[in-house]
């Protein structure tokens, strides 16, 4: 599981890789947004005609599963990118995000059900 520090090498790491390449130039959130998009994408086509019962042992697959695992990769490293062009902790982020879902999809509200509710 990722830690801030493992999240802030991450973030270091990948802004490396993009400065070493020039390619600062390019990384706009707009630019970056379709990036993570098309990498999700990538990922729903590994896992979409799989049944429930196979997706989840998907990483058993000794073909399958080394594709899904590089592109939640992808996923991640334009997450991460995305989120340090525009200044964002990533770890914060996510717990404010998960504290406002906790607020909103209370245990008794929610429990075992899919149902979205509404701000």
């Amino acid at each position: 599981m990722a830690t801030n520090g493992d999240l802030g090498d991450l973030t270091e790491r990948v802004r490396a890789f993009a400065v070493e390449r020039s390619w600062e130039q390019f990384h706009t959130p707009k630019n970056l947004s379709m990036a993570l998009a098309g990498e999700v994408g990538e990922l729903l086509a590994e896992l979409q005609w799989l049944t429930p019962e196979q997706s989840l042992a998907v990483m058993e697959d000794p073909e399958l599963g080394p594709r899904v695992r590089a592109e939640i990769g992808d996923v991640m490293i334009y997450l991460t990118r995305l989120a340090d062009v525009l200044d964002i902790d990533l770890a914060e982020a996510a717990r404010d995000k998960l504290a406002d879902s906790a607020r909103r999809y209370t245990v008794e509200a929610a429990h075992g059900s899919a149902a979205k509710i509404r701000p």
